[in-house]
């Protein structure tokens, strides 16, 4: 009886790389969702002292102009390039089908809905969203936001709300910036090196893109930079200690950031969708 026993116990425990595969799997999906929680408290918390008391303006103005003045060159950059790329990549296709006066359609209808926010928002995840990390992540390590605790100054309100605000009320604004340089960069390269003609090129412009096409890209910048700011905020807040902690932040941060961007561009176009769907069901534009 002892050694059918013995058996019928070796046989229904795991195999070690099967016990342990599940192990890991079950830690990672504890951790994310701890995370979650954590960072939903620390969205909460922020939010209450955004209402509670408004910044002051020598913590909100530098940072006003460290996401917004200082990003306006990569931002512009990145548009001109993307319209430019737009109308090389689509202009053979179209050519081939007959269709090459309808160019400027697709780049600007592809620009202000989707490739202008989400490539600007990428683009200041990496530059902006780094930099947040980078810099909390060097305050918590050198127990400079504990310093602040301990003067009574309450370090989210004084570090935190500032760069939410900026992201939130800036990262719109740029993205209209990388929207207008796109369409200029489109229209050069298809209107003076592609020879496509210029009144064809803006008449289906107008024709197939409206205000609905820009509301999208611009309501959904406001959800992309309020992710990058709270991404990058409880990173920095959450740094482990030295120096490779810190790197280890800014990474996170920027992958973060740029995953949740494109799950929230999907949910969004969902919904977005749908409600274009159902106020204009002819699919009249906006104006």
């Amino acid at each position: 009886m002892s050694s059918v026993t013995q058996a019928e116990t070796q046989s229904s425990v795991l195999p070690e790389p099967v016990y342990r595969w599940i192990s890991d799997w079950g830690e990672m999906v504890v951790d994310a969702l701890m995370t979650l929680g954590d960072m939903a408290i620390f969205s909460w918390r922020m939010f209450v002292w955004m209402f509670k008391a408004w910044p002051r303006k020598g913590t909100i103005l530098p940072n006003f102009y460290h996401v917004g003045v200082l990003s306006l060159p990569v931002v512009a950059l990145t548009g001109t390039f993307i319209g430019m790329v737009l109308a090389v990549q689509s202009f053979v296709q179209f050519q081939n089908i007959g269709l090459e006066s309808r160019l400027g359609a697709v780049i600007n209808m592809s620009l202000v809905r989707e490739l202008g926010p989400v490539l600007a928002a990428t683009m200041l995840a990496g530059r902006v969203g780094s930099a947040m990390a980078a810099v909390l992540g060097t305050m918590r390590v050198t127990e400079q936001i504990d310093a602040l605790t301990s003067m009574g100054a309450n370090p989210i309100h004084y570090l935190v709300v500032p760069r939410f605000l900026a992201c939130i009320l800036l990262i719109p604004a740029l993205t209209i910036m990388a929207d207008f340089m796109g369409i200029v960069g489109g229209y050069f390269y298809s209107v003076v090196m592609l020879q496509i003609d210029h009144y064809q090129y803006l008449n289906n412009s107008r024709q197939f893109v409206g205000g609905w096409d820009f509301f999208m890209g611009i309501f959904k910048s406001f959800f992309f930079g309020g992710t990058i700011a709270i991404v990058s905020c409880y990173r920095g807040f959450h740094c482990q200690a030295g120096a490779e902690g810190v790197g280890r932040a800014a990474t996170a941060a920027f992958v973060f950031s740029f995953v949740l961007i494109l799950g929230i561009d999907l949910i969004l176009n969902i919904f977005l969708d749908a409600v274009y769907a159902a106020i204009w069901p002819q699919g009249a534009k906006l104006f």
